[in-house]
């Protein structure tokens, strides 16, 4: 089965592939005329919300045209950090583009506490039917940016369940073992392998 992936983020749609393609399925970035639609965001703290919202304008986009009945995937993802009241959240692909890891590392320069989260929250269009993922990894933010794998904070965000290295400093396949964003579409290929749980 081929899933249309909704966002501008080329590596979420590699990510995706690689985790979702063991299951037997197929993930393509969702293009209108070769462009990535402009979906707005709502102002809001939740990453549930946010996914919501852009799966009803993906659907309402897709209405009539030949892509009416594929599935469509969504998902809005951060980096929630304890000391900073879960800054930046939501905001995170804007902090991400605008202070970058080395911003990040210095807001947190006086805090001990360095505890943080990944959290992804999917959506799986399907048959008219809705599947909902919610992913988590804990983990902590890093002294210094380390690893040239992965994309966004990945390079300073170290996983609770590892051994110490960022997930940017882990191959892909470790990676998705850990990470917020395969532990969300395992959710949903379970939900969608066993309907009655």
């Amino acid at each position: 089965m081929k899933i249309l992936f909704i966002t501008g983020n080329k590596n979420k749609v590699d990510e995706a592939n690689d985790i979702l393609s063991k299951l037997g399925y197929r993930v393509e970035q969702f293009l209108l005329d070769g462009q990535t639609p402009n979906f707005i965001e709502p102002q809001s703290s939740s990453i549930a919300e946010v996914s919501e919202f852009k799966i009803q304008q993906a659907l309402e986009l897709i209405s009539g045209t030949t892509l009416e009945n594929h599935a469509l995937l969504v998902e809005d993802s951060g980096l929630f950090i304890e000391s900073l009241n879960g800054f930046p959240g939501v905001y995170s692909s804007y902090v991400s583009e605008t202070i970058g890891n080395q911003g990040i590392i210095d807001i947190l320069a006086n805090k001990s506490n360095r505890n943080a989260e990944f959290r992804a929250y999917s959506i799986l269009y399907k048959d008219g039917k809705y599947y909902h993922g919610l992913g988590i990894c804990s983990g902590r933010i890093s002294f210094q940016i380390k690893g040239l794998n992965g994309f966004g904070f990945d390079p300073i965000f170290i996983p609770k369940s590892g051994d110490g290295r960022t997930f940017a400093e882990m191959n892909e396949e470790e990676k998705e073992s850990k990470s917020h964003r395969g532990e969300s579409l395992k959710i949903i290929c379970e939900e969608i392998n066993h309907p009655s749980k």
